[in-house]
């Protein structure tokens, strides 16, 4: 295991003394727990609402989210989340402002990681969205100053400080 219960160094396989962070008794080398990075759009229409689809598969499959996914190795989050995008919603999207960073959870693997996830908002034809059915089963609108219960706390406080970003605008 190499997450939060890394019994094992993945450099040199000797049994650690703790749960990262910790040091290799054996080679010295550092273990850390770092938060993985994801990227996510919020798409606000003119009428106030935002796009949210409906997880197609696990964790938290069947519950709302907005697109995104994990940033791959040295990809920087807004490149990700307009590729997060392409992928999801079969279409291309302008992204925008930067909403902001939250730390939250995500289970993968039996593991629950840490993960950073950053959120932008975004823009794009409704007519071109294309679902990828591996992603999400269906898409909606919902009124951005009445979200439901989202998929993930950090989408739940993103939609949050969206809503007080846009209000303070007008």
């Amino acid at each position: 295991m190499t997450g939060p219960d890394a019994g094992f160094c993945g450099r040199c396989g000797a049994a650690l003394a703790g749960r990262p962070a910790t040091v290799c008794p054996a080679c010295g080398y550092q273990h850390y727990l770092n938060a993985r990075p994801t990227a996510s759009l919020l798409v606000v229409d003119d009428a106030g609402r935002f796009l949210a689809l409906r997880r197609a598969i696990d964790p938290m499959a069947g519950h709302w989210e907005v697109p995104g996914g994990f940033c791959d190795g040295f990809e920087h989050p807004r490149d990700a989340a307009a590729r997060e995008g392409r992928e999801e919603l079969g279409c291309e999207v302008q992204i925008k402002d930067f909403i902001g960073m939250y730390v939250g959870t995500y289970e993968f693997q039996n593991e629950l990681l840490p993960v950073l996830d950053c959120f932008y908002f975004a823009s794009l034809d409704p007519a071109a969205i294309r679902l990828d059915p591996a992603e999400a089963t269906e898409l909606t609108w919902f009124d951005l100053a009445k979200p439901p219960k989202m998929a993930f706390s950090t989408m739940d406080s993103a939609l949050v400080d969206a809503t007080r970003s846009l209000l303070s605008t007008k």
